[in-house]
Order: C-alpha cells, then structure tokens, then sequence
C-alpha cells in the first residue's frame, strides 16, 4: 500500500498497471470466461492437481492464450508423500483388512509431457525438484497438510479411520522413515516427508517457433558418417 501511495504521489503521467479479481471454478462443466487469445501468459502454481479432468483445462488454457502465449505451472508429482502413502496402508491392511486411499493421486512426472503435446502446446520444457522435510513425528505432518488444504479429495475415501490405523501407521513412519541426525534437526526422534514439485513451461503455437524438417527432407544417411582418428587421438581410445 504505501509503495502504491508514493507511486501515485510521482505524478499524472505515472502508468500503474491494473489489475482485477475474478472468482471462477476451472473444474467446472462450462469454458473459462475468456475469450479465445486473451492473455500472453497462464500461471498456475500448485493447483493442477486439484482438477479432475486436467487435459480438458489444459485445451482451454491454450485456447484462451495468444499464439506464442505461454503456460507456467508447478505441481506435485507423483513422487510426494510416498512415506505417508505406503504406512497408512500397511497399518490399514493390519487392522481392516482393506486398503482405501488416504494421499490424494498425484500426476507422473513421466506423463506431464504427453498431457502437454496432447492438449496442443509446443516446446513443452520439464524440470523436478525432490525435497525432504523433516517432522516431529506422522501427526505433525497430518497437521501441517490439514492446515494447507492438502487433505484427501478422493471421492471413494473412507467416512472415518480409525484411530488404531493412524497409532499403527505412525508407528510404522517412525520405524521405516526415521530421520537421521542429519536430517531431524531439533528433534530427538524424528521422520522424513518427501515430495516432488514438478515444473513446467510451453508455448501456444506459433510460425515464428522452431519445427522439426519434414519426414524424409534430409539429404544424407546416418550411416553414410565415418569416424576418422586424428593425430591427437591415443592408442588406447
């Protein structure tokens, strides 16, 4: 506010960017309310795995965007919570007999490429990082994604859990997935949660983009490429 206040007190001839505020459900049955070619740039940080059906948002992202528009995007991959994933199964299994789901499901990194080429973006560019955060024990974890708005969304998941499943997985985060020294920090007993924050970058398509020659352009064969040694190559390469 008061970086904006000193900028309106430079003068009329300062430009200040304008912004706005719109409240719409990207899940939703009906488009986005945009007109075709609307933005140059889609930002959408940590929200794709929220939707149920992604390669529907990802055609209406580029159809709103201008061509050589641009989508910036991280989420995470399918990499994150395996700890928590896999405990609160085994402890299920003891104590029910049956496994539900408990971590809501997370898009592969291996399948981020495709939904991109699939929905009509170019030069799709990917890059991941794998993180690990150490906790107190599996209840602080809970806590903390809780607080985030990160719980299950899964519409087939469990009414309740019981309270055993949750002592016994927790037991068996302990056990599995003890920190180290290194990694528990201020606790004297502690647990490790990993997650993968995947990240991404591609394009509307447009003529001035790069494009790979037609099929059957090329004027030479790979095989017709001799490797020839040269006096500065040893005996033994």
């Amino acid at each position: 506010d008061d970086a904006f206040a000193q900028t309106s007190q430079h003068g009329k001839n300062t430009s200040i960017c304008e912004t706005y505020k719109l409240a719409a459900d990207f899940d939703a049955n009906s488009p986005l309310p945009f007109p075709d070619a609307t933005f140059d740039l889609v930002i959408s940080s940590m929200a794709f795995h929220w939707v149920n059906d992604l390669p529907k948002l990802l055609k209406e992202i580029e159809r709103i965007l201008k061509p050589d528009g641009c989508l910036l995007f991280a989420l995470p991959g399918g990499n994150t919570l395996p700890e928590l994933r896999s405990t609160l199964v085994l402890a299920e299994l003891e104590r029910t007999g049956g496994v539900s789901t408990h971590v809501g499901p997370y898009i592969d990194l291996s399948n981020i490429g495709s939904l991109l080429s699939g929905t009509g973006f170019k030069l799709p560019t990917i890059d991941v990082d794998d993180i690990q955060i150490g906790y107190p024990n599996t209840f602080v974890l809970m806590e903390h994604l809780a607080r985030m708005g990160e719980g299950n969304a899964c519409a087939n998941r469990r009414e309740r859990v019981e309270r055993g499943t949750f002592l016994g997985a927790a037991c068996l985060y302990r056990e599995l997935y003890g920190a180290s020294e290194e990694e528990e920090g201020n606790y004297d007993e502690g647990i490790v949660a990993s997650a993968q924050i995947i990240y991404g970058i591609a394009w509307k398509e447009h003529e001035s983009q790069q494009r790979p020659d037609e099929r059957g352009s090329a004027t030479g064969k790979i095989g017709d490429i001799s490797v020839t040694r040269t006096s500065g190559d040893s005996d033994g390469a």
